[in-house]
């Protein structure tokens, strides 16, 4: 009777599993438990930091799916999480004084209708420049993104212009989690659905046309991929997950406002998936979490710099973290083109390979 190796998979069943190994899976149930133990041994630093890494890990993972996916890229993926942020802040004023939101419910239609208005932009977007590429369609998006700040500007009755909106405290069945601790659970919850719902996604029939559309666009088109569907798919998809992380950073902050969302932080999301890994989901968590925790680590250092060399008091400033990042970009595209995930499959591989070199 053959016995399987276990080496090898023997069906596309096994090949898109999202946990294949008995190991993946106990490393996976270990970080789960992590997750749910850490809020209770941390300060609320790190409870800040985690939110917003969990915050920049949806954005991403919606720039991904566009640019890392189906190779369309775009500068206007903070306006996208602008107009999520804004549509949640409204719905969720409306739902307020109502029986939803007296239950604690609200999230529940703040977070789609601001996914769901950012896709439907999207879509809007996404079709005029269906012709577009490259530079052309990274101009387009980024003409776009300066006019939709004009309008959050100057739309006081429905943005507040330059006071903005309040966005009420997000609660639970009456509970209000009004500290960046009661959020925590909230925000990693709402982030675990959205990484689920993009994995599912990448293994599916949509995910495969993505990646020939990005491969090889004409080769698709013979193929049968329709690629006027699926690029307008992919604006839609990649809006939707950045109305979702618009809504998310409503919660989180508390409060909206139009000039927040700038083009550098459009710039800072393709950093984001540049450093963690083009066409990976995983690599969009890597690039979250190392976008959100080196510059706080950077200027820990200038600080203890400071400490040692007083002249180098508050020498780092806005000027040199934007300057952090455009060296970032450029280090990764010389050094390590595939970003923090191709590591993290070499690391991988070599555990597999150890002992032997083959």
């Amino acid at each position: 009777m053959a016995v399987r190796s276990k080496t090898f998979r023997e069906s596309y069943h096994e090949d898109i599993k999202l946990l294949n190994t008995l190991w993946s899976k106990a490393w996976m149930g270990a970080f789960i438990l992590a997750l749910v133990v850490l809020p209770f041994v941390s300060d609320d630093y790190v409870i800040i930091l985690i939110n917003k890494s969990c915050l920049f890990a949806v954005a991403a993972i919606g720039l991904n799916l566009l640019t890392g996916f189906s190779g369309q890229i775009s500068l206007a993926h903070a306006t996208f999480i602008a107009i999520g942020a804004f549509t949640a802040t409204i719905v969720g004023q409306a739902l307020e004084p109502t029986f939803v939101g007296q239950w604690g419910l609200s999230f529940v239609f703040t977070l789609p209708a601001g996914g769901l208005a950012a896709a439907l932009i999207g879509l809007l977007l996404g079709i005029p420049c269906l012709r577009l590429k490259g530079l052309y369609l990274a101009m387009a998006t980024m003409a776009f993104g300066e006019v939709m700040k004009h309008v959050f500007l100057s739309w006081d009755g429905v943005t507040g212009g330059h006071r903005g909106l309040q966005m009420p405290e997000p609660s639970v069945f009456g509970v209000v989690l009004d500290t960046d601790r009661g959020k925590y659970f909230f925000v990693v919850a709402v982030t675990a659905l959205m990484i689920i719902a993009a994995k599912n996604i990448v293994r599916s029939r949509v995910g495969r046309a993505f990646i020939a559309i990005r491969d090889r666009d004409v080769a698709a088109e013979v193929a049968g991929v329709n690629l006027t569907a699926y690029k307008v798919m992919a604006f839609a998809l990649s809006s939707f997950y950045a109305g979702v992380a618009g809504g998310l950073y409503a919660y989180i902050m508390g409060h909206v406002q139009g000039e927040e969302f700038t083009i550098l932080q459009s710039v800072e999301y393709l950093a984001v998936i540049i450093v963690g890994g083009l066409g990976s989901i995983l690599g969009a968590i890597f690039g979250a979490v190392f976008i959100v925790q080196v510059p706080e680590l950077i200027k820990g250092l200038a600080d203890l710099a400071a400490q040692v060399i007083p002249g180098l008091a508050g020498a780092y400033n806005e000027e040199w973290k934007v300057a952090a990042f455009g060296l970032l970009i450029m280090l990764f595209l010389i050094f390590e083109p595939g970003g923090l995930y191709a590591i993290w499959q070499r690391i991988k591989i070599g555990f597999k390979n150890w002992p032997f070199t083959y």
